[in-house]
């Protein structure tokens, strides 16, 4: 091996419905990927099983790693919010990984969001840059909603903030969506960001706004709606859609605010860069910024949206070399 690269780590991204795994390498002092294979979480009927397909299928064995998981780590354990999967780190040892450490999913993409090169960021708004050593904000909607943040000062001393602010309160931002706020209080009493800001929460939206209209609503599948909304703007779905991305700009405004995240915020998850022309479109940054009297201290803060496909993996990279960095 040489002398500019380390012992081969596993790196796993865990999220409500899918299972990216990778084996990661630190060469001139960068996490490096190979390797990389995707799984179904319906497919395998616990995350060892997972876990084992994917190690059977390497080379070159790993010893240790990190997992990022879509959920609260306790005492080294999850149960995963959107899937029926159960994760330890006790059960990893003895795979063979050890050490092994479970993170938070959205705290992984907090520690790679600055690993992202250029290419592989989408703009939705603001300057270039944000402040430099300044906190980062990682968010964004895929099976659920994440939340966390790269706290950064003038040192260069980093930390990532796990978070469950996808289970925050949903905050109306005007009378449609108060009547929104009222509809879903019929069914779920508490009306969190999730049950909007997500692919089951894409269809909540339509639902309560079919409802507001006077419409019958048929659909069952939220990628009916994406689909339709893509194809015809004009349409009912493309109203869903656009709420659902001006939303998506309050809520990104909201925890730029409440994390002080001047450095910029950056959108992940699966659903923005599907959908990214349709965002940069709608009224996402306009939400964003309107803030009241903080309208110019939001002004100055950048969005963009995540491109890189195992940009989690590599904060989890980061976090199991962090002796090494």
């Amino acid at each position: 091996m040489p002398a500019s690269e380390t012992a081969p780590l596993l790196v796993g991204d865990v999220g409500g419905t899918n299972a990216r795994f990778a084996i990661a390498r630190l060469v001139e002092g960068r996490p490096v990927l190979e390797h990389h294979e995707s799984f179904k979480g319906a497919d395998y009927p616990t995350f060892l099983k997972g876990v084992t397909a994917f190690l059977d299928g390497c080379a070159v064995k790993p010893t240790g790693g990190v997992i990022a998981v879509a959920g609260p780590v306790t005492d080294g354990e999850i149960d995963l919010t959107n899937s029926p999967w159960r994760v330890s780190e006790g059960e990893l040892q003895t795979l063979g990984l050890d050490p092994v450490r479970l993170i938070n999913d959205f705290e992984a993409l907090a520690w790679g969001a600055p690993l992202v090169a250029r290419p592989e960021l989408a703009t939705l708004g603001g300057p270039a840059e944000g402040e430099p050593h300044a906190t980062l904000a990682v968010l964004g909607p895929g099976t659920g909603f994440g939340v966390s943040a790269l706290v950064r000062d003038s040192h260069g001393r980093e930390i990532a903030m796990p978070s469950e602010g996808g289970h925050a309160c949903f905050a109306p931002g005007d009378a449609i969506e108060d009547e929104i706020l009222r509809i879903l209080r019929r069914r779920y009493d508490r009306v969190s960001i999730e049950r909007l800001i997500c692919g089951p929460g894409l269809l909540n939206l339509h639902r309560a706004l079919a409802e507001i209209d006077g419409r019958e609503s048929h659909i069952d599948d939220p990628a009916l709606i994406t689909a339709e909304a893509l194809e015809n703007p004009n349409s009912p779905c493309g109203a869903t859609l656009a709420r659902f991305c001006a939303i998506l700009g309050c809520v990104a405004g909201d925890i730029a605010l409440t994390t002080g995240a001047r450095g910029g915020v950056y959108i992940a998850g699966g659903i923005a860069p599907r959908i990214l022309p349709f965002l940069k479109a709608s009224p996402f940054r306009e939400r964003f910024e309107r803030k009241g009297r903080y309208q110019d201290y939001m002004a100055g803060i950048p969005t963009n949206v995540i491109l890189h496909k195992h940009a989690a993996l590599l904060g989890a990279a980061r976090v199991a070399f962090a002796k090494e960095i």
